[in-house]
C-alpha cells in the first residue's frame, strides 16, 4: 500500500504544461466552482492538443504495457504520426463503440480474488481523453475530505484526517462501512444522472460513458450494472457516485447552513470548539465527519448515541439513494479508547495520555501497522529471502535489491504509525533466523562504503548488514514520521501550482525504490549505486530543466563521455530528462529546435544543456 501515485500525479501536471493545455482545464475548473453547466465538451475531448497530452499520460502508465483483450499494448500506438493518432481518436468517438473488456482476477490476501477489467489499449486512450476533460470539472465539486484516485490527494492525506478527527477533534466513536462490491454494483442510470447533475450536460459525452459502462466484458456478457476496476475513468466515476454520500453527510453537520452565523465562532474560516458547543445547545444537530479513499469510508462522531443513529440512516440512504448494500460482518461501530479501527493498512485507536487544559484526560492516537498488512509484509520479507538463496552466491545483487525496494517503500508507507518501531522489530524478529541462515549475511565492516541514500536513512542502524558486498536495509529500523493534513491545493490553479513546484525540493522515495529495483542491466554495481546517488542529490529533478522526473523519464549521462575516458565514478554522471539526453548527443538541429520548443528551454537552460554537449565532445 505505497504512496507511489503522487509521482504520477505530478508527472500528468508537467505533461499538461508541456502541451499548453493547462488554460483550457484551468477554465473547466474554474467554471465549475462557479456552478455554470458545460453543454459542448466534446469538441474539446477530441482535440489534437488533448489526444496528443493524453497518449503522454497513457505512455507514462506501468498499465500501458498490459495487453487488452486484443493482444495490443502501447507499443502498437506508438506507431502511429500525432496526426494519425488525432484522427483516430475523433474517428472512433464519431460513433463509439467500445471493443470487449478483458477479464482478469487479481488474488487477494484472504483467498478470494477481484476482478479486473482492462479495456483495449486504444479504448484506455479514449478513456484518458475523457478524463482529462472531466475531471478538472468534477475536482471543482467533489468534497475536501475524499482523498482516493485525486490529484495530490493520497493515502496518507486520509490517514492524517482521521487522526485528526481522533485527536484534536476529539471524535472517539467511528462508523465503518463497508459496501458489498461497490464497483460490480454502480446502478448506470443512477450514476448518468449524477454526471449530468455535475454540470456535465453534453450529451454526445453521456452517450460515450453509457456505452463505456455496458461494454462486453470478454467471456461474460454485457452488465447491466458496475464499473470495472482498471478502466482509467473507473475511479473518476466512482467518486462521482460517492460524493453524492460526501455532501450528504456533510449537510448533517459540516456544511449545515444555521440561520445564525456564528461568525465570531469560526478561526481562518474553520468551525471552532466553541461553534460546536453554540450550535449544539441551539439545534439538534449531530456533529459528524467522514473521511472517504474511493468506497473504504469512516464516520467520526463524539458520542456512541450519534453514531448508532447514523450508522442505520447511512445504511438506509446507501440503499435507497445508490442501490448499494452494506456489509454486516465488515460494518459497525468502534469505540476508539478500547478497540482498534482498520483504515488503508493502518489500525487506530486512541490512548489517555495525562490530562487537558481543563482538567480532562487528554487522549492522544496510537497508531500500528494493521494485523493482515503485517503478515502481508513478513511473506514478502521471507520470499524475498528465498529468492537470494536461489541466488545461490553467484548474482546476489538483483534479487538483494528487490529485498531492498521493498524494504523501503514498506517503511516509506508505514513510518505514518505511531508504533511503527515496534511493529518492524516484530517483523524483524519472525524473519532474522530465516534471513541470517539462508543469506550467509555479515555486519557492516569499517571499509564498507554505504550509497548515500542508504546512509542517510539507515546509516546509524547497527543492524545493517550486508550480503557479498551489497548492503542490505534493516527490516527492523524504521522511525514514525508525522504525517500532514492535505495543503488544499488545486493542480488547476495557477497561483497554487506555483507552490506545489517550490515545495518539491526531495527525491521521491518511492522513485528511489524503483531505481533500485530496476538497475540498469550490464552496468558495474558503481554505476546503479552512483546513479541513485545522483538522483538523491539533484532532488529528483533534471540537472538541465529543473524539473522533476518519473521513472520512465530518468536518464543518467556520463559527463565525459567512456569512449574518452569517463568512468561511472559519481562525480562524472548527472541525472537528465531523457529528451534532454537526446539534445546532448543530437547532431540534428531540426531535434534539437524540437526539444528546446517543446520544453520552452530559456537562456540559462540552454547554456547548462551546451555545456554538457561541448564537455561530450560535441
Amino acid at each position: 500500500m505505497g504512496d507511489s501515485k503522487t509521482t504520477k500525479k505530478r508527472q500528468g501536471i508537467r505533461n499538461i504544461e508541456y502541451y499548453d493545455f493547462q488554460k483550457t482545464l484551468d477554465d473547466l475548473y474554474d467554471k465549475s466552482k462557479r456552478g455554470e453547466p458545460f453543454k459542448k465538451l466534446f469538441e474539446k475531448v477530441v482535440c489534437g492538443e488533448n489526444i496528443q497530452l493524453a497518449y503522454r499520460n497513457l505512455k507514462s502508465n506501468t498499465g500501458s504495457k498490459t495487453p487488452g483483450i486484443d493482444g495490443q499494448t502501447i507499443d502498437y500506438l506508438k506507431r502511429f504520426t500525432q496526426q494519425e493518432l488525432v484522427d483516430l481518436v475523433a474517428n472512433k468517438l464519431k460513433n463509439y463503440k467500445p471493443q470487449s473488456v478483458k477479464r482478469v482476477e487479481i488474488p487477494k490476501g484472504n483467498g478470494k480474488t477481484r476482478p479486473l477489467g482492462i479495456p483495449t489499449i486504444t479504448d484506455r486512450l479514449v478513456q484518458q481523453c475523457l478524463l482529462q476533460i472531466l475531471e478538472p470539472i468534477c475536482e471543482a465539486r467533489f468534497y475536501k475530505y475524499s482523498y482516493g484516485f485525486r490529484p495530490l490527494r493520497s493515502t496518507k492525506h486520509a490517514v492524517a484526517r482521521a487522526m485528526h478527527s481522533m485527536q484534536s477533534a476529539h471524535l472517539h466513536f467511528v462508523v465503518d462501512v463497508d459496501i458489498e462490491g461497490f464497483f460490480d454494483n454502480i446502478n448506470h442510470g443512477k450514476l448518468l444522472k449524477q454526471i449530468w447533475s455535475m454540470g456535465i450536460q453534453d450529451k454526445r459525452i453521456i452517450a460515450i460513458i453509457s456505452k463505456m459502462l455496458k461494454a462486453n466484458i470478454h467471456g461474460i456478457g454485457v452488465p447491466a450494472k458496475g464499473t470495472p476496476q482498471g478502466g482509467i475513468i473507473s475511479p473518476l466515476l466512482a467518486n462521482i457516485v460517492l460524493n453524492e454520500l460526501d455532501w450528504w453527510i456533510a449537510s448533517q453537520w459540516d456544511e449545515f447552513k444555521t440561520n445564525k452565523d456564528y461568525h465570531s465562532y469560526r478561526t481562518n474560516g474553520q468551525r471552532t470548539e466553541h461553534y460546536r458547543i453554540a450550535v449544539m445547545k441551539k439545534t439538534k444537530l449531530k456533529e459528524m465527519y467522514i473521511v472517504r479513499y474511493a468506497d473504504d469510508f469512516k464516520i467520526f462522531c463524539r458520542h456512541h448515541q450519534e453514531a448508532v443513529r447514523i450508522f442505520e440512516a447511512t445504511k438506509k440512504w446507501l440503499s435507497e439513494r445508490l442501490g448499494l448494500t452494506v456489509s454486516a460482518e465488515k460494518s459497525g461501530i468502534t469505540n476508539l479508547k478500547k478497540d482498534y479501527t482498520d483504515f488503508l493498512g493502518i489500525k487506530l485507536k486512541v490512548q489517555r495520555k495525562g490530562y487537558g487544559k481543563t482538567n480532562k484526560p487528554k487522549y492522544v492516537v496510537k497508531s500500528k501497522i494493521a494485523e493482515k498488512a503485517k503478515t502481508k509484509i513478513i511473506d514478502k520479507i521471507r520470499q524475498h529471502i528465498k529468492n537470494i538463496q536461489k541466488s545461490g552466491g553467484g548474482n546476489i545483487i538483483r534479487p538483494t535489491w528487490g529485498m531492498n525496494e521493498y524494504t523501503f517503500s514498506v517503511h516509506n508507507y508505514y513510518s505514518m504509525a505511531t508504533h511503527c518501531s515496534s511493529d518492524f522489530a516484530e517483523i524483524a524478529k519472525r524473519t532474522r533466523i530465516g534471513f541470517e541462515k539462508r543469506t550467509k549475511a555479515r555486519k557492516r565492516r569499517k571499509t564498507d562504503k554505504l550509497p548515500p541514500y542508504i546512509q542517510e536513512s539507515y546509516g546509524a542502524s547497527a543492524q545493517l548488514r550486508f550480503v557479498g558486498n551489497v548492503p542490505v536495509i534493516p527490516i527492523g529500523y524504521c522511525r514514525h514520521r508525522k504525517l500532514m493534513n492535505f495543503s488544499n491545493l488545486s493542480v488547476y490553479v495557477a497561483d497554487d501550482r506555483v507552490l506545489l513546484h517550490e515545495n518539491v525540493k526531495k527525491a521521491d522515495m518511492n522513485i528511489v525504490a524503483y531505481l533500485m529495483r530496476n538497475p540498469i542491466r550490464g552496468r558495474s554495481i558503481e554505476y546503479n549505486d552512483n546513479r541513485l546517488s545522483k538522483f538523491v542529490a539533484q532532488h529528483g529533478k533534471c540537472h538541465v530543466l529543473k524539473i522533476p522526473l518519473s521513472p520512465d523519464e530518468i536518464h543518467c549521462h556520463h559527463i565525459l563521455p567512456r569512449h574518452l575516458g569517463g568512468g561511472d565514478g559519481y562525480a562524472n554522471l548527472v541525472i537528465v530528462h531523457k529528451d534532454v539526453h537526446l539534445y546532448i548527443h543530437a547532431k540534428d538541429q531540426k531535434l534539437m529546435g524540437k526539444i528546446r520548443k517543446d520544453f520552452k528551454m530559456d537562456k540559462a537552460t540552454i547554456g547548462r544543456a551546451d555545456y554538457l554537449r561541448k564537455k561530450a565532445g560535441m
